[in-house]
């Protein structure tokens, strides 16, 4: 495992999660409160969804 592309991948995560927080702090405020309202199961699929959709990526530009 490459350990910097793991820790690549870390703080690019972060800043994006610092930068919409920093710009858009009540959207995201009323985002999580829809979130909250959601089933268990649908926000489970959603995350793996993601997940899969975020490994892929990784996945296709390490393999380029």
């Amino acid at each position: 495992m490459d350990w910097k592309l793991l820790l690549l991948g870390l703080g690019l995560a972060l800043f994006l999660e610092g930068a919409a927080y920093a710009i858009m702090p009540e959207s995201l405020k009323k985002l999580l409160i829809a979130a909250a309202g959601q089933p268990a199961a649908k926000l489970r699929i959603m995350g793996l969804t993601l997940a899969v959709i975020g490994v892929a990526i990784v996945w296709m530009v390490k393999g380029a």
